[in-house]
């Protein structure tokens, strides 16, 4: 009896499966590598300094592109095409051709400047009115001002254009939209440029963690050498090491996104105050969450690819004598 109640007493032993293992020895390899970049805080926070600087220059170049192209945005869509009309053309047909072309689903809005209207607006801002009055016949045309829709792409501003000139009413139509589609043109080669630079940014990256990982394997030699000793694989010896270029990754990633975003968070109100004296409004466009996550996720997938090859390529100089 003594001996059926001391079982009954022993607790059941519960086994994790293999699944559970294997997350918790990454748990435990992941805490155990985060330990070691607060050991050494200054040479840890100096890496990571040195990565989220070089994630956040393409960052804020890419911002710098999508803010100007929202605002160059704003710029194409107000432009008006002033349409001058033949002078032989009367003010009731002005005004329903005006009320015709108002009416295109590519035109926001059309306003009809008449003659008399032209030019007594002329004489209130040339100095001249006294010349003016003696003239008996107006010598400027009926105008139609006409605003395109926000729809309109830059192919599209050209095509109304077009058919506004091959209109028999039109004399001639005036409009400068080409140095905003050469602004466009621009902004489209920085991008690029930022891509090219980001490349060229992300080999240095896996370049600078690579060399502190390979500085870590140099320093546990003799730890590295005893777990191969016991019988350790190169998947468990180089688990560690990929664990600290993800920290190292995900840190920096994660303080590059906090500069890009306190840079633009101190450069609104100079912005908006220089957009006041132009009496326009100007508000900067931040990081949307996939843009941010990409930043990280970039981050984090440098430092693996850093850590992996480093620690790959040294380990295999190590081995148990």
């Amino acid at each position: 009896m003594a001996v059926t109640r001391n079982q009954e007493a022993v607790a059941p032993v519960r086994t994790r499966g293999p699944v559970g293992t294997w997350f918790g020895r990454h748990v435990s390899t992941a805490w155990s590598s985060f330990r070691r970049l607060l050991v050494q805080p200054f040479a840890s926070l100096m890496i990571i300094g040195v990565i989220a600087m070089t994630l956040a220059l393409p960052t804020a170049l890419h911002l710098l592109v999508k803010n100007a192209l929202a605002v160059s945005g704003g710029w194409e869509n107000a432009l008006d095409f002033s349409v001058f009309l033949e002078e032989d053309l009367s003010a009731d047909d002005a005004a329903g051709l005006k009320r015709l072309i108002a009416q295109r689903a590519d035109v926001e809005s059309g306003e009809l400047v008449t003659a008399a209207d032209a030019l007594a607006e002329f004489r209130e801002q040339s100095g001249v009115g006294a010349a003016l009055v003696q003239l008996s016949t107006t010598p400027l045309p009926h105008t139609l001002v006409v605003r395109p829709a926000a729809v309109n792409t830059p192919a599209s501003m050209t095509l109304l254009r077009e058919e506004l000139e091959n209109l028999p009413e039109t004399a001639a139509v005036q409009v400068d939209t080409e140095w905003v589609q050469r602004f466009h043109a621009i902004l489209d080669i920085i991008d690029q440029g930022i891509g090219i630079g980001a490349v060229l940014l992300a080999m240095a990256i896996v370049v600078i963690i690579g060399n502190t990982i390979r500085l870590d394997v140099q320093n546990r030699r003799d730890e590295i050498e005893v777990t191969k000793l016991i019988g350790a694989s190169d998947g468990f010896v180089r688990r560690p090491f990929l664990w600290s270029g993800l920290w190292f990754g995900l840190l920096g990633g994660a303080v590059a996104v906090g500069l890009v975003e306190w840079g633009l968070y101190l450069l609104a109100e100079p912005v908006g105050r220089l957009a006041g004296l132009y009496q326009g409004e100007v508000d900067l466009v931040g990081l949307d969450l996939e843009e941010a996550g990409a930043v990280v996720g970039a981050g984090v997938l440098l430092g693996l690819i850093g850590s992996w090859v480093a620690a790959t390529r040294h380990m295999r100089a190590i081995e148990p004598g």
